[in-house]
């Protein structure tokens, strides 16, 4: 009974970091970073994750799990290099980690960022992950050896032990790069802390930086409140927020993009299974956070699965693992019928991936929904007034 909220700890850890390190990976390639700065960002993340967790887990005695923002990493990918390169995306990162702390300690920004209806946001976040969750069929049409074995897992595995499903396609696609791979050759494995001087561009800030806060917030902070809630903590968003935020502003010059709290996982920390007795399951989520921490310190292996294997296989790695989150948001953005053909616009725009004045789609998808769901209700508005009585 000791060292059941121990065990659940460790899981936690491992599910958390073997189900998504792909998509972080596979996003800070995608901003521009090479291979030593995607490393650094991964291992940072890691152990500003845990020191978070670790603090807040032992201050407040409830199971606080923190983790990186995989739809942020998801952003990153279809967002693309910004036009100022890696600095400029680290400029961005900054400027999450500033509005997330400004969100903790001015509640007037958290209400303000709740008038955003959520079918919107849950589209914009679909129009974000729809191109990585495509992934699995295309790696089985240029890959079909090395992706079918691993998609034939993550099905099986994912019938029977669904938190175990990406982890096992992971360690298929592992051995299947190890067997084909060309080998670690120069790649280096062991993990650096590599500083990136961060710049400054005003359409990088508003397509990058502003919708990674959004999504962060919306996709990782308030699910994440909401597993709490259901069994039974009330989550101190305050310091949540404010601790997360200075992570993510401490990561960024290392190339790490945003500290939050976990949802995916955090049931597994928050949950009976972690311990009958809901006052000792903070020990799973403080053990989660040093299992992570100790994970990150295999961020150059990690690293060299990425830099050696065929893109589009980790893309599908990274695919199959957020198939639950797509799910989950679009059938959010569907919920509300008056607002669904809003929260398509911002899909379509979202997912079209097309910038305009060098600013990325996801802003572009935010603000065409919000536009059409604003068009909509004044038009029903005047409908009812002019309607006969």
């Amino acid at each position: 009974m000791r060292l059941q909220p121990v065990l659940a700890g460790i899981v936690t850890a491992l599910v958390g970091f073997s189900s998504a390190f792909a998509v972080v990976l596979t996003g800070l390639r995608a901003a521009g970073a090479d291979e030593r700065e995607a490393a650094s960002g991964l291992l940072v993340l890691c152990l500003a994750s845990g020191l978070v967790a670790l603090v807040l887990g032992l201050r407040h005695r409830i199971p606080i799990s923190i983790a990186w923002s995989t739809p942020g990493a998801a952003l990153l990918i279809s967002s693309g290099t910004p036009p100022g390169g890696f600095p400029a995306a680290v400029g961005a990162f900054l400027v999450c980690g500033v509005l997330v702390v400004v969100a903790g300690l001015v509640p007037a920004v958290g209400r303000l960022i709740a008038l955003i209806p959520v079918p919107i946001a849950s589209a914009m976040l679909a129009g974000v992950l729809v191109e990585l969750c495509v992934a699995p069929v295309r790696a089985l049409a240029e890959v079909p050896l090395l992706a079918a074995p691993v998609i034939a897992v993550w099905a099986l595995v994912g019938r029977f032990a669904r938190t175990w499903a990406v982890p096992a396609a992971l360690v298929v696609a592992t051995v299947a790069i190890a067997l084909t791979g060309p080998g670690l050759g120069d790649v280096a494995l062991a993990p650096a802390l590599v500083w990136t001087t961060p710049t400054f561009d005003v359409a990088t800030v508003v397509g990058l930086g502003f919708p990674l806060f959004l999504v962060t917030m919306a996709s990782q902070n308030v699910p994440g409140a909401a597993v709490l809630a259901q069994y039974g903590y009330r989550a101190p968003m305050r310091p949540i927020l404010t601790s997360t935020g200075v992570a993510t502003l401490a990561c960024a010059p290392f190339a790490g993009h945003a500290v939050n709290l976990a949802a995916i996982s955090a049931a597994l920390a928050a949950g009976p299974d972690a311990h009958p007795d809901p006052r000792r399951r903070f020990v799973a989520s403080v053990t989660a956070g040093i299992g992570l921490a100790v994970l990150g310190l295999g961020a150059g292996y990690a690293t060299a699965l990425l830099v050696l294997s065929p893109p589009v296989l980790i893309e599908a790695v990274a695919g199959l693992a957020l198939l639950g989150a797509l799910a989950g948001a679009l059938s959010s953005a569907v919920s509300e019928p008056d607002r669904r053909e809003a929260a398509a616009t911002t899909f379509v725009v979202t997912a079209a991936g097309v910038g305009f004045l060098g600013i990325g789609a996801a802003f572009w998808g935010l603000l065409a929904g919000v536009g059409m769901s604003l068009l909509h209700r004044r038009r029903t508005r005047s409908e009812v007034v002019s309607s006969p009585r």
